[in-house]
C-alpha cells in the first residue's frame, strides 16, 4: 500500500511517498481500517524532526489521527464488522496494567501513539485494538472525522475530566488557530463557561471571535495578564489552558485566578519552566499534566460528535500525495484549524 514515510530525521523535504505492506489482524481484538482520510498535528512535525530518546525503523509512516472503513477484524472482534465507518483513537494502551484497569488507559506505563511510536495513518490503512474505533455517522465528512480525535480528546480530558470546567467560569486559552486550542474553545463554550483566547495573527483573532470567543487578546502586542484580569474584575481566570511552555508559561501564571487551574498538554515552545511556588500555595492554585485521555473519554466526546453538537474546524483539505505542502502550512503557522489528508474518496 501507499503511505507517506521518512527514512531520516530533519524538515518536509523528508517526506517520501513509499510502498509499505498492507496491514492484517495480528491478534484476536485487532482491526484494520481502510483509510479515506487522515489529519496533521504538531506531533507529526516533531516526529519528523526527531524526538530525544526515540527511535525508529524506517522506513516510518507518520500519521496521529484517521477515519475509515473496516476493512478486516480478528476473531474476537464483537463492536464492529467490515464496511462500518470509524474513527480513531490514536492512543494504544496494553489493557493490562493497573492504570488500564481501572479506566485510565492514558496513564498506562506503555502508552504509545499511531505515527509517533507504531505505524501511522498517513497511509491506505492502519491496523488497531478494536478499543481504539468508535462509529462515524453517515452525516459527518470524512474530512471531520480525521480531524476530530486527537485534539478533542485532548481538549475534553483537560477541560472535563482534569480542570472540570463549570458554568460561568473563565477559561483562557492560548494560540487559538490550533486544533487542541480550537477544540478547547468549542468545549469550554459548551460547558457554559466564558472563553478569552489569544494569536499573535488578528485574522485569527476575529475568526475565533465569530465562533464565540467572548474576548481575544492579540499576545505579540499586549500584555496578557494584565487584560486577562481587566476583563475579569481584577480576579484572572478560573482555567488556564497551556500548551507553549516555556514562551508563556509565567504570563499564564499571572493570569490565573486565586483557587484557579492551569492544566498543560503540551511544550511547543519548550519544556523548562519555572514558578513562584509562593504564589501557587498562597492563592491555592492548582497545576495539572494532561495527555490524550481515556477510553472513556473517548467514547463521551466521540458521542457528542456524532450528535452533531461538536464539530472540528478544518482548514485545508489536501490529497495524500501533497502530505508536504500540508506540513509546509503547518510549520509556517498559518492554518486556522485542521490540516486534512484525502486518502481515498
Amino acid at each position: 500500500m501507499l503511505a507517506v514515510t521518512i527514512r531520516a530525521y530533519g524538515g518536509p523535504e523528508q517526506l517520501r511517498f513509499d510502498e509499505v505492506p498492507r496491514p492484517a489482524p495480528e491478534g484476536p481484538g485487532d482491526v484494520v481500517v481502510a483509510l479515506r482520510a487522515a489529519a496533521l498535528n504538531h506531533l507529526d512535525l516533531f516526529v519528523l524532526r526527531g524526538l530525544p530518546g526515540l527511535t525508529h525503523t524506517f522506513p516510518h509512516v507518520l500519521g496521529a489521527d484517521g477515519a475509515g472503513v473496516v476493512e478486516a477484524v480478528g476473531s474476537a472482534v464483537r463492536r464492529v464488522r467490515p464496511g462500518d465507518r470509524v474513527l480513531i483513537n490514536p492512543g494504544v494502551s496494553c489493557a493490562a496494567c493497573e492504570y488500564c484497569l481501572r479506566g485510565e488507559e492514558s496513564l498506562c506505563p506503555t502508552y504509545r501513539l499511531l505515527g509517533e511510536h507504531l505505524p501511522g495513518t498517513f497511509a491506505e490503512a492502519v491496523r488497531v485494538p478494536e478499543v481504539n474505533v468508535q462509529p462515524v455517522p453517515a452525516s459527518v465528512t470524512w474530512a471531520e472525522a480525521a480531524a476530530f480525535p486527537l485534539v478533542f480528546l485532548t481538549a475534553w480530558r483537560m477541560l472535563v475530566t482534569r480542570a472540570a470546567v463549570r458554568r460561568g467560569e473563565t477559561v483562557l486559552i492560548w494560540g487559538i488557530g490550533g486544533g487542541v486550542a480550537l477544540a478547547a474553545l468549542t468545549i469550554a463554550r459548551r460547558l457554559g463557561a466564558r472563553v478569552i483566547v489569544t494569536s499573535s495573527r488578528d485574522a485569527k483573532l476575529e475568526r475565533a471571535r465569530a465562533l464565540g470567543a467572548d474576548l481575544c487578546i492579540n499576545h505579540a502586542v499586549a500584555d496578557v495578564p494584565a487584560e486577562v484580569r481587566r476583563a475579569t474584575d481584577r480576579r484572572g481566570a478560573d482555567v488556564v489552558v497551556e500548551t507553549a511552555g516555556e514562551a508563556t508559561w509565567e504570563r499564564s501564571l499571572k493570569s490565573l485566578a486565586r483557587g484557579g487551574r492551569l492544566v498543560t498538554c503540551g511544550a511547543t515552545t519548550g519544556p523548562r519552566i519555572e514558578a513562584d511556588v509562593r504564589r501557587l500555595f498562597w492563592r491555592h492554585q492548582t497545576i495539572m499534566g494532561s495527555t490524550m485521555g481515556s477510553a472513556r473519554d473517548f467514547a463521551q466526546v466521540t458521542r457528542l460528535f456524532g450528535r452533531g453538537a461538536l464539530r472540528p474546524v478544518v482548514d485545508t483539505i489536501v490529497p495524500l500525495r501533497e502530505a508536504r505542502r500540508a506540513f509546509e502550512r503547518m510549520e509556517s503557522g498559518e492554518q486556522f484549524g485542521k490540516l486534512v489528508l484525502e486518502i481515498a474518496a
